[in-house]
């Protein structure tokens, strides 16, 4: 009989934990340290970077970027991968460069990359 009330009373705070943090988690609000204006205004924007390294085989540029607001990523020299491997023809290491950088399915890729200007 006591184990039964020990069980109920578990469940019970487990369920009150869970209905008390469900709205907080479907919408996003669980670690989250930005605000809801910061959230809004954070639109995929053009970056500056320059161009360490072009893969031409695996269709990918290192570029040493600034920052990168919409995902929250500081300055670094990373690897991009590019959908139209024409790029790679119109780039040159050194180069400094301006580009959009997109998430898709844990890939990041630079796209437009034009020269800075």
């Amino acid at each position: 009989m006591n184990s039964i009330r020990t069980r109920i009373a578990a469940i019970s705070i487990a369920t009150i934990a869970l209905a008390s943090a469900a709205p907080m988690i479907a919408f996003g609000q669980g670690a989250s340290t930005h605000s809801a204006a910061e959230t809004r205004t954070a639109a995929p924007a053009p970056v500056d970077g320059e161009i360490r390294r072009v893969d031409k085989a695996g269709a990918r540029l290192t570029i040493r970027h600034g920052e990168i607001k919409h995902m929250d990523m500081p300055p670094m020299t990373m690897v991009f991968h590019v959908k139209d491997k024409a790029v790679l023809e119109t780039v040159r290491e050194g180069e400094k460069v301006r580009f959009m950088v997109v998430n898709e399915g844990g890939k990041l890729f630079a796209l437009d990359v034009q020269p800075a200007r």
